[in-house]
């Protein structure tokens, strides 16, 4: 799997860690090994262009996803094809706040961004009741399971 991660923040993030989870949670989802995947983390001036330019929102957010081939996730018999998976954008600025304003540190909200991001790019979303219980439960599930693999490194 190819997960380039280029930081244009100002605030210093766990880049190995990062790669580390974006790995599992591919590797997860049945996604080719071959699959690539770009994560960007910038600014709040940034991020809040991009949310202006793309969701039609104003202010900075903290996740943006940009899916590139569609790419849907795999069963264990059958690996997705190999491609572009698409583009996240962080704010680790945004998610500092959250993170402060959720009891826990920077590198667990950038974790659940990440897994967040990754699972819209894989076609999940959270429109409605359903898909919302769907997609969060699957996104507790994919971070507990990085902890405890982290735990026992």
């Amino acid at each position: 799997m190819s997960v380039e991660i280029n930081n244009e923040s100002e605030i210093e993030v766990e880049e190995s860690r990062m790669q580390r989870l974006a790995a599992f949670v591919l590797e997860s989802m049945h996604v080719h090994p071959d699959t690539e995947l770009g994560v960007v983390l910038v600014n709040e001036a940034a991020i809040e262009q991009l949310h202006v330019q793309w969701m039609d929102e104003p202010g900075p957010t903290d996740v943006l996803s940009f899916p590139m081939d569609e790419l849907r996730p795999g069963r264990v018999d059958a690996q997705t094809p190999a491609g572009l998976l698409g583009d996240i954008v962080i704010c680790p600025q945004v998610a500092e706040a959250q993170a402060e304003a959720a009891g826990h540190d920077l590198a667990q909200e950038i974790s659940v961004l990440l897994t967040h991001g990754m699972l819209h790019l894989l076609g999940y979303d959270h429109a409605t009741p359903d898909e919302e219980a769907e997609m969060f439960g699957l996104q507790r599930d994919l971070l507990l399971s990085f902890a405890m693999r982290e735990r026992s490194r």
